[in-house]
């Protein structure tokens, strides 16, 4: 089968392991999709994905009425996972927006998110109310997952106030915060060695006191042009721009 014809068969993602020559079922929110949005039938091919970088061609041996079983049939190559390791430090925004950059930072090849708490955010999350945000953040990470053709499930990580992630010893990546105010832009900015993490604030951006305990964290403040973007377009240019000057889009 060409990539082109395997680019057009629906991609489930199982969190169970995928074996060549085996049967698995399919439930919940995999048959949700398979059985009654696309209502596909017996003998219709799909990609089952385990979102830890397994690929494989699968076939429908049957769908009943609460849930569907497939055959595997053969493991294919995974070839969209970016080879620059990229850290999403992203604001916690209202409404639909964090929906929105979650979904476009997987599409762009985003490695893990890790949900801020800070200032300006204006979201009162915790308890049971957290954990189901969470939940549903994750789904908007799996359907992303099915939809660009990515095998791994980037990490998302657990919510934390801003203050306590930067108190966390520092890994090697290059650190980068999203600033308005910053004179330089990334290209001024030494290629990344290990990987990158992206600090981006939430809508408001974030206070002058974070900026600045950021600047102690080992973050440098860059600007993306001369336009303010709204926190759910600014990380997402971040990453294009990620992209084209070290990841794969070069």
């Amino acid at each position: 089968m060409s990539r082109r014809d395997l680019n057009r068969l629906p991609r489930i993602y199982l969190s169970l392991p995928l074996v060549v020559g085996e049967t698995v079922p399919l439930d919940g929110t995999a048959f949700g999709h398979v059985g009654r949005v696309l209502r596909l039938k017996p003998d219709a091919a799909l990609i089952l994905f385990d979102g830890l970088g397994g690929t494989f061609a699968a076939t429908l041996v049957e769908v009943g009425k609460r849930d569907a079983r497939a055959r595997v049939t053969e493991a294919l190559p995974s070839e969209a996972e970016p080879p620059l390791r990229i850290v999403l430090a992203q604001g916690i925004s209202r409404g639909d927006r964090m929906d929105y950059t979650l979904q476009k930072a997987v599409e762009l090849g985003v490695t893990a998110v890790q949900p801020l708490f800070t200032e300006r955010g204006g979201v009162d999350l915790a308890g049971e109310r957290l954990a189901r945000k969470v939940q549903h953040w994750r789904g908007i990470i799996i359907s992303a997952c099915e939809q660009c053709g990515r095998s791994r499930l980037p990490e998302l990580r657990r919510p934390l106030a801003l203050a306590d992630w930067l108190a966390r010893p520092a890994q090697r990546d290059l650190r980068v915060l999203l600033d308005p105010t910053a004179r330089q832009g990334l290209r001024e900015l030494p290629a990344p060695i290990h990987g990158l993490t992206l600090l981006v604030g939430p809508e408001g951006g974030l206070g002058p006191a974070e900026i600045a305990r950021a600047g102690r964290g080992g973050f440098t403040g860059v600007r993306l042009g001369p336009r303010i973007l709204r926190t759910e377009t600014a990380g997402v240019a971040a990453l294009a721009a990620v992209q084209t000057l070290w990841g794969d889009w070069n």
